[in-house]
This record gives C-alpha cells, structure tokens and sequence, in this order.
C-alpha cells in the first residue's frame, strides 16, 4: 500500500506538464502528469500518466492522513500543517474526452464564490416566459425565479440562440450559453463566429460564459493568447453581442433571466411610445431678419443707413413694405 503522496519532475522535457504525482490510491497509486506542485491560486491541469519513473526525481514527499476515493473524486488529506488538503476531480469535456483537475479548498471558493443571489422579480416585468432551445440538453430551469411565479419556460427550436423572449410571436432577445471549453472549441472552429452574426440580427443578443475570464489563460490543449484574440475579434467583428463572463453556471443563470427581463421591458416600451401619435404643430414660421441683412438691402435700395447701431424705424417699415410682410 502507497503511504506517501509523492511529487517528482516529469522525466518528459516534451511534455507542457512538468511534474508528476502520485496518489496514494490502491494497491500501487494512480500517476498524473501536472502543472503545478499545488493548487494555490488556481485548478491545476493534470493528465494520466503511463507510469511512475525508475529514477524519479523526487521533489517532495508527503505523508498521507487520509485518501479516499469518492465516485469521480478523489480526497487527498496529507499529514503537514499549511497546504493539506485537496482533490482530484476526474470530469469529462467537449467531444467526451477525460480530463482531471487538482483543487484545494481555496481554489473551489475562488471558482464558486459565496454570493447570494436574489430572488426578487426583475424590474419591468410581471411574468416572464423564457423561451428555451430544445437542443440544449443542461438548461437553465430559472428555479428561484420560477418557484415564485416570475419566470415560465417553454422548449422551443430557436434559430439564435439558446435562451429568448418575444414580442408578438417575434424573438426579439436571445443570449447564447457557452463553458469555457465549448467558447474556445466554437471560437477556433469558426461555429460562434455564425453564431455571433444571427445574434446580432437580432434587437437584443449576448453571449454569456460560465466562468471567469482569467481562465482563459490556465486552458490547456490551446494557446491561451490564441482563444483571447479570438474572443478580441469576435467582440470587435459583432459589438452589438457583447461577451460577458459570468464566472459560474449560477451566475450565468441570473444573469440570462435579468438580461432578457431588461431587454423585454425596453423594447416593450418603445413598441408602446411608437404607437403613440402625436400633433401635427404645423409650418415654423421664418425667423425675422437680422440687422445686418436689413441694412445690406437698405444700402442696395439707395436708403442712407449708418455702419453700426440700430436702424431707424421707416427703415425697418420700408423693409418690411417691400418684402409683404
């Protein structure tokens, strides 16, 4: 049995992954290839490792007080006073493909901070019916929301996005739904760019991310420059679609349901002000003739007028005489 969880250099001066641990997990432990030595500041990327090294160069050996594995995690206590506790997360992402992640407790805050989000109506509407892609196979169910009467979702195909409201049988808001790796695999392949476009036909659209955009440059696989210019030129190329980070799916959640609320209401009120017929005020009467252009004409009529000042009144009637008015 492995007592010891162990940290060594990858052997691989090839792989983006310079480490190695082992987890004490089993009759001989589980091998991963990692990017870090710890969880600090952010999740660490791992991946499986064929095995553990002959001649590994140890860089720390930790005892071990408690590892247990629990459905796709596993709980690695070791026996130290600072840096003691953290987990291996075993997930799968876009396409099915495995990946692993090594948090702390510090991290998983950081990942899902401690807010509490509202309940309370969104301003400007009474009920909402959130029309609801029937593609999207996680959706957003609005539960704080709906548990209160304020929001109805309906399934729907939706040619734009995966969340809508509207007007008199018109989609007239929609915001599309991205995880951090479906933005970069959309981005790279060109698919948001499509996407971005019939938003923006749209009067009202946005994209909202489920995490933060500081972690675009922990993605692994990509070049993490590579997926922030692509997010920089879709926001250029489609500034009417802004692209909001929203750091969790919670989050996200809220702000979908506030973004389409606000929208409804605004494009709601400009129907009702564009119905409203106003009166007709009629010709503007032309604006009286400055001093300089009576005494031009005075000049051209023969009339004696002096270079500045007011002029004298039969000047003014003559004007007028010769002018009708």
């Amino acid at each position: 049995m492995v007592d010891d969880f162990v940290i060594a250099r990858n052997p691989d001066a090839a792989s983006t992954l310079p480490y190695l641990v082992r987890i004490p997990v089993g009759a001989d432990g589980i091998v991963l290839k990692v990017r870090d030595t710890w969880p600090r500041t952010s999740k660490v990327y791992c991946h499986r490792a064929e095995g553990w090294p002959a001649d590994a160069e140890v860089v720390e050996r930790v005892p071990v007080r408690r590892c247990e594995r629990r459905g796709a995690a596993i709980d690695l206590v070791l026996d130290r006073g600072r840096e003691n506790r953290s987990q291996f997360v075993i997930t799968r992402i876009r396409g099915g493909r495995e990946a692993i992640f090594w948090q702390s407790p510090r991290t998983a805050r950081q990942a899902r901070p401690n807010v509490p989000l509202p309940a309370g109506r969104a301003q400007g509407v009474e009920g909402l019916t959130v029309l609801v892609d029937s593609h999207e196979r996680y959706p957003y169910r609005f539960a704080r929301q709906s548990g209160r009467g304020h929001v109805h979702t309906e399934r729907r195909g939706l040619a734009a996005g995966d969340y809508a409201v509207e007007i008199d049988g018109q989609v007239v808001a929609a915001v599309e739904r991205k995880s951090l790796p479906d933005l970069s695999g959309s981005l790279l392949d060109g698919s948001l760019r499509y996407a971005m476009a019939e938003l923006a036909a749209l009067p009202r659209a946005a994209v909202v991310v489920e995490d933060r955009y500081s972690k675009v440059f922990a993605l692994a696989h990509v070049r993490p420059s590579v997926v922030a210019d692509a997010i920089a030129e879709a926001q250029v190329r489609c500034p009417a679609v802004p692209i909001v980070f929203a750091e969790t799916r919670a989050l996200a959640e809220e702000w979908t349901y506030r973004f389409l609320a606000a929208a409804l209401a605004e494009l709601a009120l400009n129907d009702a002000g564009a119905a409203v017929e106003l009166p007709a005020a009629g010709p503007l009467a032309p604006a009286p003739p400055s001093t300089a252009e009576v005494r031009a004409w005075a000049r051209l009529a023969g009339l004696e007028v002096s270079d500045r000042g007011r002029l004298r009144p039969e000047i003014w009637e003559a004007y007028r005489t010769a002018h009708g008015s």
